[in-house]
């Protein structure tokens, strides 16, 4: 149901807001995970590479949808806090709109594009094809990957994060119960992974859209409001597009440091895919904490309560540094026997790999809580245009990690690269919240 964030206690309403979205985190994290762990257990190292190659382009382009995606939910969030249903449900009815446009045009281009991008990225030859087949499934279920998060997105934007997980569980259980059956009945290669997380993401997106009709009668739409209206469109577009290419921007620089670890070999490409799905999994209620900040700040922001949105981002920081020690532990303490989840125990140089770079990235967890509660902070707040240009901070510091630190020291120049983006994305956005804050205060 719908919840005012308005209201009450920031810490309390961030943290009970947060726990759902982590355990939400954590089961999109199975989708990626599974797959993974399913191919490099059964079907070797080389499938392993070959779908850990394609993590960057990945996040490139399904970083977008889902950044677009939380976009359009800001003014959802906004005219929530506001009151005002009319608006809000003109938003719904106009980002549906331009979600169903953009995942037919992406999804014809990028899989148009998906075999060149790969070529470019140095892909090497014995693990090619294994790339090329599963990333171009992955991409055909573009609308699927839409259809999810511009509902959990909605969803979210009006108080209830937990309705989400719940069905995000149901479908990752399907996902794993059908990489499986694909991979060990039907003898299927690394495009049986791939289709089952298509699938299980198109169930989940169905379910969402069904507990919507029945659950929250503000969003039901009248045939008026459902007609398109381009100032609606133009306001989402310049919220949305701006999120959407921050993740894009911010995959280029990673793009270019996967090149460079392309040709390293496989055994580091192995070990630095274990490496990353493991991060994605750990650093999960980091990610939880900054996209709670982005509903939070656009309820507030509608509402007008300013001073609350300071209060919440101090909140939301503090929780972030603790859990980002712990994270640090267990990396310490588990992350080699995490790694053997994917490779077998005697593939012991890609796990010391895959253990080096887990060290680098949750050492700078504390420099990524920072990004993230800032930067949804700041989106909330409407200032979307922001996260392109901190996205473009991280990329300059992948870039030159990719160019020039990996020339210099080898492989930890790829595990002081993540650290390093992150540290380049505080250094613009910590100034710009308290602008932000300013230019708000002044508009009050």
């Amino acid at each position: 149901m719908t919840k005012d964030m308005t209201s009450g206690s920031p810490a309390k309403l961030i943290f009970g807001f947060a726990i759902p979205m982590f355990l939400g985190l954590l089961f999109q994290q199975f989708y990626s995970m599974v797959d993974t762990l399913i191919v490099g257990k059964f079907l070797g190292v080389n499938p392993l590479a070959g779908v850990g190659s394609t993590t960057s382009l990945n996040f490139m382009v399904l970083g977008f949808c889902m950044g677009v995606c939380n976009g359009f939910a800001i003014p959802v969030a906004q005219m929530f806090g506001a009151k005002e249903e009319h608006r809000l449900r003109r938003y719904v009815t106009n980002g549906a709109w331009l979600c169903i446009i953009f995942s037919i045009v992406m999804t014809l281009v990028v899989v148009a594009v998906c075999r060149p991008i790969l070529v470019l990225m140095q892909t090497p030859e014995e693990i090619f094809e294994y790339a090329y087949v599963y990333i171009v499934i992955v991409f055909w279920g573009i609308p699927c990957t839409f259809l999810y998060n511009i509902l959990a997105a909605i969803i979210r934007s009006l108080g209830d994060s937990k309705t989400p997980v719940i069905f995000l569980a149901i479908s990752s259980g399907i996902n794993i119960v059908l990489d499986l059956v694909f991979v060990l009945v039907f003898d299927m290669g690394v495009e049986g992974p791939a289709i089952a997380t298509v699938l299980a993401q198109g169930i989940s997106g169905i379910i969402c859209l069904w507990y919507m009709y029945r659950k929250f009668p503000v969003l039901h739409a009248s045939r008026e409001e459902w007609r398109p209206e381009f100032s609606y469109m133009g306001k989402l577009c310049y919220i949305g597009i701006p999120m959407g290419l921050q993740y894009s921007v911010t995959a280029i620089g990673t793009l270019v440091l996967q090149a460079a670890v392309n040709g390293l070999g496989a055994a580091v490409v192995a070990g630095v895919t274990a490496g990353q799905k493991i991060n994605a999994f750990i650093q999960c209620p980091l990610e939880a904490l900054g996209q709670t900040m982005a509903p939070y700040a656009g309820q507030n922001m509608g509402a007008e309560k300013y001073d609350r949105i300071g209060k919440g981002l101090k909140s939301a920081v503090g929780m972030g540094f603790a859990v980002s020690v712990l994270c640090f532990v267990l990396a310490i303490f588990f992350g080699k026997q995490l790694t053997m989840l994917f490779v077998d125990a005697s593939e012991t140089t890609i796990i010391s790999y895959s253990y080096q770079f887990l060290l680098y990235c949750t050492g700078g967890y504390c420099l990524l809580t920072l990004v993230n509660t800032v930067r949804f902070t700041i989106q909330g707040m409407g200032f979307s245009v922001f996260a392109i240009l901190s996205g473009i901070m991280e990329m300059i510091a992948r870039i030159l990690a990719a160019t020039v630190v990996v020339q210099m020291i080898g492989f930890a120049g790829t595990c002081l690269a993540h650290p390093m983006a992150w540290l380049f994305a505080d250094v613009f956005l910590i100034p710009a919240f308290f602008w932000c804050r300013e230019k708000v205060a002044k508009q009050g």
